[in-house]
């Protein structure tokens, strides 16, 4: 069904759910302006100010339904299923629409939401170091395992460098909408991959619930040589400007050292990325094997896909763990 968004834009700019259509009852000023009057005058009031600011455009509103209801039957929400979805149901009913109103509206969606995320699904955790190809690799195991690309939805790399060449990261609020319903669509008698990631990616926080799931999930650990992730990276990275390569370095210098860092920066200016991507490792490969000293007992298998392209190495993954991983999901499956 077509499903209709009747809060105001900033609200759907904030978060929506996936799919849905904006068509708000008011904007945000006169939003603005209905909270004020409850506020200072009480509801009756409030619901007269309303009305005032609806009425004119009633006509555009059932205009607007008509054309999005050439594709079916309509669903409407607002922020608590309240008299916003119920005033715009009772008036696209009147124009003759078949119309469904969400229960508790968009804040029980999004209750609904975090549980799905906090839920206890059956996530394996494809780990290893930094220019390993973890995404790519994860990508192309995408046609034979169950993935969720948790870079994909959060449109970032996931390191200090990971919003180079990036769009614009979504809302917090919205990589969980998202993120949710691609959840809802998977396997619960399968494995669920993910990606080894920090708490952040970039702008994103992940929920605390699932990402203590996260770090008691099995490892699987890809293991690239250093020429090859040196390889991946300078490939990644090697169409952004020089200017927003260098930037980064700043930001890690306490970690990797400030001669390193200046370095660095000098060896993205004069064009040499494989001496700053190298570097770079110093810092990443350190924080990489503090984090393993401590999940040790997390890692079922380790596999070895140097020089293998990214679809070979997403292959032998799943080749080599498909025992380990069915024995993993039975066991998880007993009472």
């Amino acid at each position: 069904m077509p499903l209709l968004d009747v809060r105001s834009p900033s609200e759907f700019a904030h978060g929506h759910a996936p799919g849905a259509l904006s068509m708000p009852l008011f904007s945000d000023d006169e939003r603005a302006q209905v909270g004020i009057c409850y506020k200072e005058k009480g509801q009756g009031e409030a619901i007269r100010l309303g009305l005032s600011l609806v009425g004119p455009k009633m006509a555009d509103l059932v205009t607007q339904a008509d054309l999005y209801a050439a594709e079916g039957p309509l669903e409407v929400y607002c922020w608590r299923g309240g008299m916003r979805s119920q005033s715009v149901a009772w008036l696209l009913q009147t124009a003759g629409h078949s119309v469904k109103r969400w229960e508790g509206g968009y804040k029980a969606y999004r209750g609904r939401v975090l549980e799905t995320w906090c839920g206890d699904h059956p996530w394996v955790v494809l780990s290893g170091l930094t220019g390993s190809g973890k995404t790519e690799i994860l990508r192309h195991m995408a046609s034979q395992a169950q993935v969720l690309d948790l870079e994909g939805l959060a449109h970032h790399k996931g390191s200090a460098f990971g919003h180079v060449g990036e769009d614009d990261q979504p809302t917090n609020e919205q990589f969980e909408n998202d993120g949710a319903q691609c959840i809802q669509g998977l396997d619960p008698h399968q494995a669920w991959w993910i990606e080894d990631e920090s708490r952040s990616i970039g702008r994103i926080w992940l929920q605390h619930g699932f990402f203590d799931r996260k770090k008691e999930a099995p490892l699987i650990i890809a293991q690239r040589s250093r020429e090859n992730r040196l390889d991946h990276l300078v490939a990644l990275y090697g169409q952004a400007s020089r200017e927003d390569l260098a930037a980064v370095f700043p930001k890690i210098a306490k970690r990797l050292g400030l001669q390193n860092a200046q370095w660095a920066m000098d060896a993205v200016y004069a064009g040499d990325l494989r001496s700053a991507a190298d570097l770079a490792l110093q810092y990443y490969d350190r924080t990489y094997s503090e984090s393993m000293a401590k999940r040790q007992d997390y890692i079922l298998a380790q596999v070895d896909a140097t020089d293998c392209t990214f679809a070979e190495a997403a292959e032998k993954i799943l080749r080599e763990t498909q025992t380990t991983l069915q024995t993993w999901i039975q066991r998880r499956a007993q009472p």
